[in-house]
């Protein structure tokens, strides 16, 4: 049986091409087996069975290692083995793995040395194109074994590592970069081992790497297998595209919200919110005056501010209602304003700055606040500047580079337009609103008549339109009052306005007459003067005779021109609308139209109210629904003084940036058995008026 199973072993050795040695140390023997011979290309007749013969076929490169290896060997009566090139008498070379015993007598001396041989060049070959394919791989590769020791790393993972491979061979991951014990990758390499599955992951690889790695992680029998790529500059890129996205985003949020508002004030607020934090940790924006004039610092005013800490809001805000009175000469605000051009300033920021404040809050903020960067850029539109943006940033910020100082450019450019556009608006608004009220006089304050007069102008620069009131006396003593519209929205529907209203009151006051033959003079005047005007009107005559006197009561007649109905309050506060069957052809269309008249008697105490379309009419809205609103707010505020019951009515009404004028009359009708009260003011008629109507 015995017998059979070194058959077998002998049978299996051979089958795998091994062959066995014997090196006889007494004599100096070297026996191969038949399987050696042929490896090493030899026979029976060449083979002189010496160590020297072996020695001839080591490649020259590995023969000193080989023998060294083997005397070692010799020397202890230990184990020995070694993996070499052998080279045939042809030329071509092998590779050959050998593992041998030293056997020593009972004396201890080294008698024989005995072990197996085997080729191994397809297995070296083979391992060698991997590791050309690794070595000539643009990517990094490395292995591990299980204790994450370093056992293998190609030419692209030495640089990347910044190790030479004789450094690394052997390593431990963990000692050789010590920031993988606190980071993602060590942990990601031991599930790696734990689990058996592979794992892909991005993280960051601070100092002395300092970049972005993508890593792909596969474990096997003998560890781990690392392939890694530095993806920092892709990185970069996706940051400079994200950076770029958010600022480009930025510059769209401060046009969108500048452009939709006209009111700097509210302009600047934004602005000053919207560069925090994309462009600074806090910021101050400064307006200057609409002056021509030389500009310096009276002309400036801090007016917005904001920190991305809340915590330091309340320092920023008093520090900017401090700074520019605190401030010495050669500040860098004066310098923006005297090379109108950026002015960064020196680090750190925070002790630059307060070499040129003056001891006191402004200081005392600055040193809580301690910005590390700094830098100041004007606001420039048209020529001129019309403010300052100052941004800050603290030391965890980092500086300003020059892709933020483009957007901070771009950020000041929109910035500017806008809040010259808003200069220009405010202008051109009270430049419109000046022509307009100057051309609706302060209403008489006849007896016992109380008459307020609201004129509210369209959101839209010089939008000023055709809107208009009246009130005046007639040479009998009674009180005219007027609403009008002439269509349009623009200077020469204001013109027109003037017009209209000058010739209506006129000839008001010149014929005395009533309500619809008024409208009708007036209609057969514009025809007669060519006045190429179309408009609306609403002209209603309070009167009273001595015994309406005595009664408590009085007559309003009035007439309308396609205007929309007058309101009237009763004293009890019931609104009723003073329709009439309907309004007649608007002024301007048709001279010779008929006018109709409508007449009411009404208690004192009453009040009317006239006003035009701008007060009810809205885009998508139903006017008969707005009239009733109207109505029913009117009847709310009946009980109010007149003057708050007027601008309570416009409050509650108005939207916020109204898309048409509005112009109202209210008339109260105060009892005439007491005095007259002191908030309808004095009783101050034209001299050729009575001061008693009823008379």
């Amino acid at each position: 049986m015995e017998d059979a199973l070194r058959l077998l072993e002998r049978l299996a050795m051979e089958a795998a091409g091994i062959g066995f040695y014997d090196w006889d140390l007494t004599t100096g023997r070297l026996t191969w087996d038949a399987h050696l011979l042929a490896l090493f290309g030899y026979t029976d007749e060449t083979f002189d069975g010496t160590i020297e013969a072996f020695d001839a076929r080591v490649h020259p490169h590995d023969r000193v290692r080989v023998r060294e290896t083997l005397d070692a060997a010799v020397a202890t009566a230990g184990e020995w083995g070694a993996e070499y090139r052998i080279v045939l008498p042809g030329g071509a070379v092998r590779w050959v793995t050998a593992r041998g015993r030293a056997i020593a007598d009972p004396d201890g001396r080294t008698t024989h040395v005995l072990g197996a041989a085997f080729d191994t060049t397809a297995h070296v070959e083979a391992d060698a194109r991997v590791v050309r394919v690794l070595e000539s791989m643009p990517s990094a590769f490395f292995a591990l074994d299980d204790d994450l020791r370093f056992t293998y790393v190609n030419a692209e993972a030495e640089k990347v590592l910044g190790h030479a491979r004789a450094e690394l061979l052997g390593g431990s991951v963990l000692d050789l970069f010590p920031a993988e014990l606190t980071s993602r990758f060590e942990s990601e390499y031991r599930t790696a081992v734990a689990t058996g599955r592979p794992v892909a992951f991005e993280a960051h690889y601070p100092a002395p790497l300092d970049g972005w790695f993508e890593i792909r992680a596969w474990p096997g029998p003998d560890g781990l297998s690392v392939y890694f790529v530095d993806v920092t500059e892709r990185h970069r890129q996706q940051d400079g595209l994200a950076r770029a996205a958010r600022q480009a985003q930025l510059v769209a949020d401060v046009t969108a919200a500048l452009v939709e508002t006209l009111d700097a004030e509210v302009a600047v607020g934004r602005l000053a919110q919207l560069c925090v934090p994309s462009l600074a940790d806090w910021c101050i924006v400064t307006l200057t005056d609409d002056q021509e004039e030389a500009l310096d610092r009276r002309h400036l005013r801090d007016v917005g501010c904001w920190h991305v800490d809340p915590a330091l809001r309340a320092a920023v805000e008093s520090y900017t209602a401090h700074r520019l009175q605190a401030l010495g000469q050669e500040s860098f605000v004066d310098r923006v304003i005297a090379t109108r051009t950026a002015q960064p300033v020196p680090e750190p920021a925070h002790r630059t700055i307060a070499a040129l404040l003056a001891d006191g809050e402004a200081k005392d903020m600055l040193a809580v606040l301690r910005p590390e960067h700094a830098v100041l850029l004007p606001l420039r539109a048209r020529g001129r500047i019309v403010g300052i943006l100052s941004l800050f940033r603290d030391a965890d910020h980092g500086p300003f580079t020059p892709e933020d100082l483009t957007t901070a450019w771009e950020v000041a450019g929109r910035a500017g337009l806008a809040l010259d556009n808003a200069r220009l608006y405010r202008q051109q608004r009270l430049l419109a609103e000046a022509l307009q009220r100057s051309m609706l006089t302060d209403p008489p304050e006849p007896d016992h008549v109380e008459i307020a007069v609201r004129y509210e102008p369209a959101a839209e620069a010089a939008q000023i339109g055709g809107d208009w009131y009246d009130a005046f006396l007639q040479r009998d003593g009674g009180t005219v009052v007027v609403i009008g519209d002439v269509v349009g929205h623009d200077m020469a529907a204001a013109a027109s306005m003037g017009q209209l209203r000058s010739l209506l009151r006129g000839i008001g006051v010149a014929t005395g007459a009533g309500p619809a033959d008024l409208l009708r003079e007036v209609d057969e005047a514009m025809r007669t003067l060519q006045t190429p005007t179309v408009a609306t009107a609403l002209v209603a005559r309070i009167e009273q005779t001595v015994a309406e006197r005595e009664a408590g009561v009085c007559r309003v007649r009035w007439s309308s021109a396609g205007h929309l109905p007058p309101l009237l309050v009763d004293r009890d506060g019931i609104v009723a609308a003073l329709g009439g069957e309907r309004s007649d052809l608007l002024l301007g269309v048709d001279a010779d139209a008929l006018r109709r008249e409508w007449l009411i008697t009404v208690e004192r105490g009453a009040t009317l109210l006239l006003h035009t379309d701008g007060l009810v009419e809205r885009r998508g809205t139903d006017l008969l629904e707005r009239l009733q609103e109207l109505q029913d707010t009117l009847g709310e505020l009946a009980g109010l003084p007149l003057e708050e019951l007027c601008d309570a009515l416009l409050a509650r009404l108005l939207p916020g940036h109204p898309e048409d004028d509005v112009a109202l009359v209210g008339v109260r009708l105060h009892p005439q058995d007491r005095a007259r009260p002191a908030e309808a003011g004095p009783n101050r008629v034209p001299p050729d008026v009575p001061d008693d109507p009823a008379t």
